[in-house]
């Protein structure tokens, strides 16, 4: 029974792939931009009105703000695809478990991870070795932040169900309606009350809490598949132990790299608050660069588990080729704009010289190896899209926990902390996880099923009638 709801979803295993790639992307694009701006505001704001210390101290916070967060993140992948498997394969009991399951989780994980964040604040910033001028104000921000993450992971989740089932739209309103009134917010308490970090900290969780309400209210509504039954709320072990199965190691993975994260802020707290300012202004500009392909990756997912649903495996391989060939395009694009306009719009968090030029070597040595993500994560998402999140786990920890640490220790040692080497940890992390995920996504099922193999000798057979 194919089966389809009243508003937004979208059945990806019929139609014209480039084109549901896009419609699917482009708005998640416009979605992950808008919730760029959340923590991209709050640093313009402290840095154009409060101060380097300020910037120094919000932007430094992302590393342990990351390490909570890909909890749910990881989460949201794994219910994503057993959502998007549910709803391809048309198993409508499966999805409304599915559903119900996910809303439930996200409760007990939001609470635990609330209480770990305030818990884990202090001892965190003094692991990462945070400068006594940049500590009290990062500590004040992120306890702040840790207080309200709840309204975060339902927005996460609820989002994550939608775009399963295609609708990459709803999110996208919710985001900019919520990010337009973080914008106001933060103007309104630090300009008008004088709250400084502690304001923009309250603005964030205040616009969170906004998205989540609002699309917890559109899956509350009967109608749909994908709905959530309040009155049947409950823990169904069989798609839970699905959802863990991708989420648990996508969790694991995004919060080890988070966790090693700390250890590389480290290295850049080093070389003082301008270096650590400077960081912080090249992430926020490193974050727009990227959001597209991550958005693509997202729609890659979404229509891999979705055919691979369906049992459609020479379209899932297409979809896959389609997400990176546009992905290569825009990030080409965007890295070329950031790397020319670089002292331009690094301008919008500081005018401090040190910190431009900080933040502008930064760009220009890191931006060009952008194109070796793009890989990793289309390939990535196909393969947890197949519900193989272990292989894409592994892989991004060797590469972004165990080779990046080598790599930045050993730049200590042998090199002294030199600052070429520091900006290099990351895109060295990027090149060999590229190189070990195209080798086992070539591996995976997508060129194995029986389809797969019909294909590949189909194509070879009339290989040799050509030369023939």
């Amino acid at each position: 029974m194919k089966f389809r709801g009243k508003r937004g979803d979208a059945d990806m295993t019929q139609g014209v792939v480039w084109r549901q790639i896009l419609e699917f992307a482009v708005p998640m694009t416009i979605g992950l931009i808008f919730q760029q701006l959340y923590n991209t505001v709050d640093t313009i704001v402290v840095g154009q009105f409060v101060g380097k210390e300020a910037l120094a101290a919000v932007g430094s916070t992302g590393a342990i703000i990351n390490m909570l967060v890909s909890l749910s993140s990881g989460l949201s992948t794994g219910a994503t695809v057993v959502i998007s498997q549910a709803y391809g394969s048309h198993n409508q009991q499966r999805l409304h478990n599915a559903v119900q399951t996910t809303m439930v989780v996200t409760f007990l994980v939001g609470i635990f991870a609330t209480f770990a964040g305030i818990f884990l604040v202090s001892p965190m910033l003094r692991f990462m070795d945070t400068p006594e001028d940049v500590f009290a104000s990062a500590k004040q921000y992120l306890t702040i932040y840790f207080a309200g993450i709840i309204g975060l992971m339902f927005y996460n989740m609820g989002s994550g169900i939608l775009r399963a089932v295609g609708d990459s739209k709803r999110p996208l309103y919710f985001l900019i309606f919520s990010a337009c009134t973080n914008i106001v917010l933060d103007l309104l308490f630090v300009i008008v009350f004088k709250l400084g970090v502690a304001g923009v900290a309250y603005a964030t969780i205040a616009s969170q809490l906004l998205s989540a309400i609002l699309v917890v209210y559109v899956l509350s509504h009967p109608g749909v598949p994908y709905a959530v039954d309040w009155h049947a709320l409950k823990i169904s072990v069989p798609e839970l132990q699905s959802i863990m199965s991708v989420g648990l190691p996508t969790s694991i993975q995004q919060a080890i790299t988070s966790f090693s994260n700390v250890f590389v802020q480290s290295y850049i707290n080093f070389f003082g608050s301008s270096c650590m300012a400077g960081w912080s202004a090249y992430n926020k500009l490193d974050s727009f660069v990227l959001v597209p392909m991550q958005a693509i990756a997202m729609a890659s997912t979404t229509f891999v588990g979705q055919n691979y649903g369906a049992k459609q495996f020479a379209r899932a391989r297409r979809g896959v080729n389609v997400s990176l060939g546009l992905s290569e395009i825009v990030t080409f694009t965007l890295g070329v704009i950031a790397i020319v306009f670089a002292p331009l719009l690094l301008r919008m968090f500081t005018q401090d010289e040190e910190v431009l030029s900080f933040g502008v070597t930064f760009i220009r040595t890191i931006t060009p190896f952008y194109l070796f993500n793009c890989v990793n994560q289309m390939y990535a998402g196909a393969l947890r899209g197949i519900g193989k999140a272990t292989t894409p786990t592994l892989i991004m920890l060797f590469s972004f926990v165990g080779f990046r640490q080598l790599f930045l220790f050993s730049n200590k040692m042998l090199f002294a902390n030199s600052f070429l080497g520091m900006s290099l940890a990351y895109p060295s992390g990027w090149v060999i996880c590229t190189t070990l995920m195209a080798i086992f996504y070539r591996r995976s099922i997508l060129f194995r099923s029986p389809e797969a193999i019909a294909e590949k000798e189909a194509l070879a057979k009339k290989k040799l009638n050509q030369e023939g």
